[in-house]
């Protein structure tokens, strides 16, 4: 591996015990990939003014993404310039926790940990296939799948291991991206919250897809599903009482945490990115870059975003698409959106009642008023959606749309060879700092920034000297 650091001095850093559940215990960490199993991207930490790479690590075989793009364009449903929608593996995503990164890597099968502080390995450990998603760090352990079909435990201070446990029905090994793969592998990331672990294993749905339940402290299996429909690949989400499965260019399942028994399959148009927001999951990009918001207990969307990412926080949310990024009075748009879906569903219903009593006379009083209902719902309708388009706060153009966080009152946007901090308050750019590739990972921990690309670069970035942490 090529190691390079800067203005840093040499040490081993003092592993503290790691305690975390299904959020952050300290706003200092970012024990999972976003940060926590919402996804969210969001931590109180900030970071500095001005911001100095301190070290760089980079591996010596760039990642090996499982897909390598979309297909240039869907002929049957006439759309082109279509948006990759699996990209959950195209970086080593970085978690950071108790002063120390870890990295899982799809080039040579393995996890790391490095010293936060100066990038310095601390300990490897190799698995028997591509780990294509960040482990995540639960008290004092780091949990990981891998395609060789099995989860693993392992001390997160030490690497040894605590625990293997293999998902997949049965170790039966095919090839796959040029390596011998199980036939079920791991494509989604480990959740463990109140002593489980949850994770799946398999991809192909005519050979069952497996969503299992292991004790998060032996490995030993709690309860298993299999599903023959859809595929699971990209990073598990968790409420306290579901979990939302990623089903790569499908739509997402969501299942109940207790059995994993599934309550519904949400409606959109598909992709590996998700975020949830309280009790409302958003997910894409889709073909063309699209994303849908559901609410809990529903299938179909309350409303559709342009773009590629989201932030949310209580009083506003920030949305990401290729070209720019665009600020929303997030409670004032969500009231309106559920206005818009009420009188949609009203206007469906009236509709459809005025379809079944079209043989009446023309003069009929009930009909009548039912046009007359119609003709108000529709002018609400778009009064509804002319108010959610003024609940923008402001629009900035971005050159960075790989990636997006949010660190105190920055924006920090992952783009190509560069990584750009926006201010909350307008989105006018406060600083920029140079990478080696697409930065498509960012996480933020205590004060710094860690930033991995395509290219199997990670940097970190923090404080110049003399100004602090």
């Amino acid at each position: 591996m090529k190691y390079e650091a800067r203005r840093m001095t040499w040490g081993m850093a003092v592993l503290a015990v790691l305690t975390f559940g299904a959020r952050r215990a300290r706003a200092t960490d970012w024990p999972t990939y976003a940060g926590d199993y919402a996804r969210s991207g969001v931590t109180v930490d900030p970071l500095p003014d001005a911001l100095v790479e301190t070290w760089k690590w980079k591996s010596r075989h760039p990642p090996q993404p499982a897909w390598q793009g979309e297909a240039k364009w869907d002929g049957w449903n006439k759309v082109y310039d279509m948006k990759p929608r699996q990209v959950f593996d195209r970086a080593f995503h970085p978690v950071v926790a108790g002063a120390c990164v870890y990295l899982g890597s799809s080039a040579d099968d393995q996890v790391r940990c490095m010293d936060a502080a100066t990038g310095r390995e601390l300990w490897t450990f190799f698995t028997e296939g591509p780990v294509r998603l960040a482990p995540s760090i639960h008290e004092g352990k780091a949990y990981f799948g891998s395609d060789d079909g099995f989860v693993y435990c392992v001390d997160a201070r030490s690497g040894k291991e605590s625990w293997k446990a293999r998902v997949a029905p049965e170790d039966r090994r095919i090839p796959g991206n040029g390596r011998m793969i199980s036939a079920w592998p791991v494509r989604t990331s480990v959740v463990v919250q109140d002593g489980v672990a949850y994770t799946t294993a398999g991809m192909f749905p005519a050979e069952g897809v497996h969503l299992v339940a292991l004790d998060a402290r032996t490995g030993a299996e709690k309860w298993r599903r299999v599903q023959k429909d859809l595929p699971a690949q990209g990073y598990l989400l968790a409420s306290r009482t579901r979990l939302y499965v990623p089903a790569g260019r499908n739509n997402p399942a969501v299942c109940d945490l207790q059995d994993g028994r599934r309550l519904r399959v949400v409606e959109g148009a598909g992709g590996t990115y998700a975020l949830l927001s309280g009790d409302m999951l958003v997910f894409g990009p889709g073909k063309t870059g699209q994303l849908g918001a559901v609410e809990e207990g529903s299938s179909d969307q309350l409303a559709t975003f342009h773009g590629n990412q989201m932030i949310v926080t209580g009083t506003r949310s920030y949305l990401h698409s290729d070209a720019e990024v665009t600020a929303l009075d997030r409670a004032k748009y969500l009231e309106l959106a559920r206005e818009r879906k009420r009188l949609s569903a009203e206007q469906a219903a009236l509709n459809k009642k005025l379809k079944q009593a079209g043989k009446k006379a023309p003069g009929d009083a009930s009909m009548e008023e039912m046009r007359a209902r119609l003709s108000e719902i529709g002018r609400k309708i778009d009064e509804a959606t002319s108010g959610m388009d003024r609940c923008q706060l402001w629009r900035a153009s971005s050159g960075w749309p790989h990636g997006m966080v949010l660190a105190g009152d920055t924006l920090v946007m992952g783009g190509k060879n560069e990584v750009a901090g926006l201010r909350t308050s307008d989105g006018t750019v406060a600083w920029r700092v140079t990478v080696e590739g697409a930065a498509y990972g960012l996480a933020v921990s205590d004060g710094a920034l860690f930033v991995s690309t395509d290219k199997g670069a990670v940097h970190r970035f923090g404080a110049g000297p003399g100004k602090g942490r």
